[in-house]
């Protein structure tokens, strides 16, 4: 039985925080449905890809022509897998299995229960000291979703902090590669050693752009992603934060 239900419904039901985070596909559609406004000073770029177990005969996007890839619904592994596999295939050779999130994922291939995932951050560093092959780099822009409980203002701060942060991090990423750990349930923990890993996502003071909202959110009406009652009409000037 397929999960239908990601990042995107998770924001439309509402979330607690007033700052948030997911894929920017998401992001820029529940900003253009009234859900929230999106940053528009800063996004982030998470590394992802499709994962084989080590002992799989496919090496190459083409040979995923119809076998399923297991990702998670209206989420980055969701849109980022179209948006990559298309390159390679046809719409009607992408055979996308919809089963959650991240560490879902990441248990189904280390389990051998499905053939091929999409899976990023700290759960891709798990895959890759496995022994699992990368067949595609799917890697992917984050934004943020700014609720009704915090101001302008409040989020500049919030994101000037982050600045700051990124710079450390930047300058000695080994000191901090520990926290990728935080991420991982405690079982996983010992199946990785972060001192191997990159940094993970890594946040981009730049602006999400009015082309690049635009562009988005044609691409995800022209696939039909979303129904029309999920759609969003909000323009670029009220929809982020510019």
């Amino acid at each position: 039985m397929e999960i239908q239900n990601g990042a995107f419904e998770d924001m439309e039901s509402g979330r607690e925080c007033d700052i948030s985070s997911a894929c920017h596909w998401a992001v820029n559609m529940a900003s253009s449905a009234e859900h929230g406004r999106m940053w528009g000073h800063a996004y982030a770029v998470t590394p992802s890809g499709i994962w084989v177990p080590p002992e799989s005969n496919t090496t190459t996007p083409e040979q995923l022509a119809g076998v399923e890839v297991a990702v998670g619904f209206h989420s980055g592994s969701h849109f980022s897998a179209m948006q990559y596999l298309e390159s390679y295939l046809t719409l009607d050779k992408i055979n996308l299995k919809f089963v959650g999130g991240a560490m879902d994922r990441m248990q189904l291939l280390l389990d051998r229960r499905v053939a091929a995932g999409n899976v990023f951050g700290t759960a891709s560093y798990v895959l890759e000291q496995q022994g699992f092959r990368k067949v595609i780099d799917t890697s992917f822009m984050i934004g943020f979703l700014i609720q009704s409980g915090a101001t302008d203002e409040d989020a500049q701060k919030y994101f000037n902090a982050l600045q700051r942060a990124q710079r450390d991090i930047d300058i000695a990423p080994e000191l901090y590669k520990h926290y990728l750990l935080d991420e991982l349930p405690e079982e996983y923990r010992d199946m990785v050693d972060t001192r191997r890993c990159g940094i993970g996502e890594r946040l981009v003071f730049e602006p999400y752009t009015k082309e690049m909202y635009e562009k988005t959110h044609r691409w995800m009406v022209l696939h039909e992603l979303f129904p029309s009652g999920q759609e969003g009409k909000m323009q670029y000037e009220v929809a982020v934060i510019g």
